[in-house]
């Protein structure tokens, strides 16, 4: 039974992540969620008490694996401090061509609750910007870049503000020019000579 139950979870999980993501947690409904995971709106509630659990939930889902995949374009760039945080603006660049492309979740989601900033998928998404933000601080310390905490405050401000920029023009280039300044100042904090 527990293996059962899990795997109702799971695919409830996944309708709400493909559902909610392509077309936004208000325009999506309990019914279609449970109808996309194959089990009854009964099932569904008996995994997650409210919509708004499972709005929390789906949130939560993204959160890693949208990290991991962050470190794996910055870990998979040769190169400088700089080429590597540039790749994650390029990589990003390259998945907004892909026509299903919606986004940061986090952000639509968080848009969509703007009225709501007690909501439980509130702390969760700025949880996942908190981590990523920390990641990079960390790598900038450990790097002896100046003032890492500010530098990558900067580089996340210049991510959403990609994120939020090529939403409004779907046009990729955006997220390139964003990532080009993300690049000129790691790489002026980097070779920053302290004196």
């Amino acid at each position: 039974m527990p293996e059962e139950n899990s795997s109702a979870k799971d695919r409830i999980l996944d309708a709400a992540n493909r559902l909610f993501y392509a077309e936004g947690i208000r325009a999506v409904s309990v019914d279609a969620i449970a109808s996309q995971a194959g089990i009854t709106k009964k099932t569904l509630y008996y995994h997650f008490r409210s919509k708004d659990d499972l709005i929390e939930a789906y949130l939560a889902s993204r959160d890693q694996p949208n990290l991991a995949l962050f470190k794996s374009w910055f870990d998979g760039t040769a190169g400088a401090l700089e080429d590597k945080v540039e790749a994650i603006f390029l990589n990003l660049a390259n998945s907004a061509r892909h026509p299903k492309w919606k986004g940061c979740g986090f952000l639509r989601t968080a848009a969509e609750l703007a009225n709501m900033p007690g909501h439980p998928a509130m702390k969760v998404g700025a949880a996942h910007k908190r981590k990523f933000e920390e990641w990079l601080s960390e790598i900038f310390r450990r790097e002896n870049v100046a003032s890492p905490h500010e530098t990558a405050r900067h580089i996340v401000l210049l991510m959403d503000g990609a994120f939020s920029t090529v939403l409004v023009h779907r046009d990729p280039e955006y997220i390139e020019a964003a990532g080009r300044a993300a690049r000129a100042i790691v790489s002026r904090a980097a070779h920053h000579v302290s004196s």
